[in-house]
């Protein structure tokens, strides 16, 4: 199944990631570009880098300028993250083109990708509730609370993998139909955001 394999692929990121537990340390894809392990690796580390810039520039000590400086990256973070999913769609699109919709094929809400951006977040999710759910200096209540909350993350895990599964088999029969749009976000664009183009050289 495609969810196992991601979620399995995101799993490893994560693990290689805190290793060093670096914002700074670049990626090593131990995947060959032309596979689609290669792109769900760079997704989930993308997340997992912008998950600890998160916690990073909530620091209430730090520098105003060093804030500034992280905010950038978060933004271009999300831009990257944006084209991951797109190139994980066209991987689809892909697989898919011979597939000829049924005439009462509908379209999803979400293409393929995005709910495996969410599978993506839901993997960072788990392993860091998790942590907190077994943390020794923390109080039993604390760490109750916390299982409590991954046992509902896992349940949603169980429930999305599902839901993708189901979308990508509806796909593959003709039954759904998908499209990328390609994510048109203005403010990162200097010809499109108004205060950008209106800044004077």
């Amino acid at each position: 199944m495609f969810t196992a394999l991601s979620k399995n692929v995101f799993e490893q990121s994560i693990r290689d990631y805190h290793v060093n537990n670096d914002i700074y340390r670049p990626i090593e894809n131990p995947y060959e570009g032309n596979k689609i392990e290669h792109l769900l690796y760079a997704k989930n580390w993308i997340d997992t880098v912008q998950w600890h810039l998160e916690d990073v520039v909530r620091d209430p000590e730090i520098d105003p300028v060093e804030a500034l400086k992280l905010k950038r990256w978060i933004d271009r973070s999300n831009q990257e993250r944006t084209d991951m999913v797109e190139y994980i769609d066209s991987y689809f699109l892909e697989k898919y083109k011979e597939v000829k919709p049924l005439p009462e094929a509908s379209i999803n809400t979400e293409s393929p990708a995005w709910a495996i951006d969410r599978l993506s977040i839901l993997s960072l999710k788990i392993y860091h509730m998790r942590e907190e759910a077994q943390r020794p200096d923390a109080t039993p209540e604390h760490r109750a609370a916390c299982q409590a909350k991954l046992d509902i993350l896992l349940d949603q895990q169980t429930d999305l993998s599902r839901a993708i599964e189901e979308l990508l088999e509806d796909i593959s029969q003709g039954r759904k139909y998908m499209k990328v749009y390609r994510q048109m976000k203005m403010y990162n664009d200097p010809s499109l955001n108004p205060v950008l183009y209106g800044q004077k050289p």
